[in-house]
């Protein structure tokens, strides 16, 4: 029995100065994920991954569709709710005023953790994510951008979420830096048999990461299958554009403009 079905999610947005005109960013999105699998979603900016990734989790409402996990509907976004993202802006995560170790202590209060064993259920969570002892009581704004996303990462994983989603968790950051959390996310996938989405315009990590992947382009899959399959074996052409883009280091827009393309 799959943990989460997606089904036939359409999301549109009002067109700016245009009465009644609205754009589709996601048009009847369906496919279902595993308990314990990676599933990687990529495809260019703009192309829905971030907004399905919100509609998944409950942030916004879909036109039409349904999310259903463990058999029930994902309606709104609770304050311990069984499905987390990790956003790119950990600012969204972390009050960079707080000390990291007291918004890890209201998340496991939320949790139901009891008082007795906040400390001791604190230090496992950061030992899971590799966040140092001594950067406990370090506020947001005095972390680097790789301890803020440990720490965010951390708080998400203390409400024990049924699925986890990484929105382009490893922008901006360098080759080592994303290896070390490839490592991690697998690990964490490993250890607690935790589902993932991993939403990422980069396809090499994705073939690192990811067990599934699905290809979307203007808000539609267009494919959808086993990581090394899809990549070694692309059916579509713009999987076959994405691959080509990524080798030459293009966008595929900057792709489709070469000539012989």
């Amino acid at each position: 029995m799959p943990l989460l079905k997606v089904e036939n999610i359409s999301y549109s947005v009002a067109v700016k100065d245009e009465k009644k005109k609205r754009f589709d960013i996601l048009k009847n999105v369906s496919f279902e994920v595993a308990p314990g699998e990676i599933l990687g979603i990529c495809g260019e900016s703009g192309g829905g991954k971030s907004t399905l990734a919100r509609v998944i989790a409950g942030i916004i409402k879909p036109d039409s569709g349904r999310i259903i996990l463990n058999s029930e509907c994902v309606t709104a976004k609770r304050k311990s709710s069984p499905i987390q993202i990790l956003f790119q802006n950990h600012g969204e995560i972390l009050n960079p005023f707080r000390k990291v170790k007291n918004i890890l202590y209201e998340a496991l209060k939320i949790n139901g953790v009891d008082e007795s064993n906040i400390e001791k259920e604190s230090e496992n969570v950061f030992s899971s994510v590799g966040f140092p002892k001594n950067l406990y009581n370090r506020r947001g704004f005095e972390l680097s951008g790789g301890e803020q996303q440990r720490a965010a990462l951390a708080r998400l994983l203390a409400v024990k979420p049924a699925l986890l989603i990484l929105d382009e968790p490893f922008s901006a950051q360098d080759v080592e830096s994303q290896l070390n959390f490839v490592n991690l996310f697998k690990k964490l996938n490993k250890d607690f048999n935790l589902t993932m989405i991993c939403i990422s315009h980069d396809l090499r990590i994705l073939r690192n990461l990811a067990n599934r992947v699905i290809i979307i382009k203007d808000g539609e899959i267009i494919e959808d299958g086993v990581t090394n399959e899809v990549f070694n074996n692309p059916q579509k052409d713009y999987t076959k554009f994405l691959l080509s883009a990524e080798a030459l280091d293009l966008t595929y827009q900057e792709l489709k403009a070469t000539p012989n393309s």
